[in-house]
C-alpha cells in the first residue's frame, strides 16, 4: 500500500509566501495581521512538514535557500488562486465602489497599467481609479496615493511592501540612429554614443558607472524628467536610452542594443498602507496588481 504524502497546512504556506515576498518576518506578520512569533512558528512548521530549510539568516535579513526559491515559484500560483477564490466566494468584488489612487512612473502608467485597468473595470465596474503618473515618490503615509508601484523598497515600517517582479531592461536606439551611428561592440563602446537622460544627468552618469560605462555630460545633450518625453526622443533618433523590455521590445522602430549582455534588473515593489487589511477596494486592486505584475515579470 502506497503512503499518502503529508499535505502542508495552507496557513503555513501563506506565511512562507508573505515572508518571501516582503523579505522579513515583521513585514509579513503585518501584512497577514499576525504576531511575528506566530508567523515565525508557521514558517518553521512548514519547513518541518517539508523536511527542508526554506530561509537562512544573513546578518539582519532573510534569504531564500535553493529549496525556498523553488518553493516560491509554486506558492505564488497558489496565493493568486486563493485570492481569486476568495473574491468569487464572497461576491465582494461586484460590491466595491469608491475611488482609489495608484501612483506609478509615467512610462509604466502609460504602457503597462491600461491592461490591468481593463480587468479591474470588468471585476469592479463601480470602482473609480485615479492614476498619478509621477516619477517622484508620492507619500502614501500622507494619503497622496493608496497604492504605489516603486522600484525602491520603502523604509517606513507602517507600510506594506511586496516584491512582485524583477523586470529586465536593455539599451535601445531607433533604427534611424543605428543606421547613422552603427551598433556598439560592447558596453564600453557605448561611451561613444549619445544618451537621452530621464532627469538629472549626474544621476544617469552615476547609474552607468557600475556597468563599466563612463559617460560625461557631452554624451547627454538632450533629455527630460518626463519619462514619456524622454522615450519619445529616443524613438525619434536622438540617442540611446535604457528601457524595460516590455516597452522597448514592442516598439517596431526601435533596436535592442547588445541584446546578449546581462540585462539591467530593477525590482518592482507594490506598496500600500495598513488599510489593506480593512479596505475591500484596496485589497482587490492590490491583489490584482500583484498578479498582473508577477505575470509580466
Amino acid at each position: 500500500m502506497n503512503a499518502t504524502p503529508h499535505q502542508p497546512d495552507w496557513n503555513h504556506i501563506r506565511a512562507f509566501l508573505a515572508t518571501a515576498e516582503t523579505g522579513s518576518l515583521s513585514a509579513a506578520a503585518r501584512e497577514l495581521g499576525l504576531t511575528q512569533p506566530t508567523l515565525s512558528r508557521q514558517v518553521a512548521a512548514l519547513e518541518e512538514e517539508l523536511g527542508v530549510m526554506l530561509f537562512e539568516r544573513v546578518g539582519r535579513t532573510l534569504e531564500l535557500t535553493g529549496a525556498g526559491v523553488e518553493m516560491l515559484e509554486h506558492t505564488k500560483e497558489m496565493g493568486l488562486a486563493a485570492n481569486k477564490i476568495s473574491l468569487v466566494a464572497t461576491g465582494q468584488s461586484q460590491a466595491i465602489d469608491g475611488e482609489i489612487r495608484i501612483t506609478a512612473a509615467d512610462v509604466f502608467s502609460a504602457y503597462l497599467l491600461p491592461e490591468v485597468l481593463k480587468d479591474l473595470r470588468e471585476v469592479a465596474p463601480d470602482l473609480s481609479i485615479d492614476i498619478i503618473a509621477a516619477n517622484d515618490i508620492q507619500d502614501i503615509m500622507r494619503r497622496e496615493a493608496d497604492i504605489a508601484i516603486r522600484h525602491v523598497r520603502p523604509e517606513q515600517p507602517d507600510l506594506i511592501a511586496r516584491l512582485v517582479a524583477e523586470p529586465k531592461a536593455y539599451f535601445y536606439a531607433s533604427k534611424s540612429y543605428v543606421q547613422n551611428h552603427g551598433q556598439p561592440k560592447d558596453l564600453k563602446d557605448l561611451e561613444n554614443f549619445d544618451f537621452i537622460s530621464f532627469g538629472d544627468k549626474q544621476e544617469m552618469i552615476g547609474f552607468m558607472e557600475p556597468l563599466g560605462i563612463n559617460l560625461t555630460e557631452k554624451n547627454i545633450r538632450i533629455g527630460s524628467k518626463n519619462g514619456l518625453v524622454a522615450w519619445q526622443l529616443c524613438r525619434e533618433g536622438f540617442g540611446v536610452s535604457v528601457m524595460g523590455a516590455t516597452v522597448g521590445d514592442v516598439a517596431p522602430e526601435m533596436v535592442k542594443l547588445l541584446p546578449d549582455v546581462e540585462p539591467i534588473v530593477f525590482p518592482t515593489w507594490l506598496v500600500t498602507h495598513r488599510e489593506l487589511h480593512t479596505s475591500r477596494r484596496i485589497r482587490l486592486v492590490y491583489d490584482m496588481l500583484a498578479e498582473f505584475l508577477s505575470r509580466k515579470g
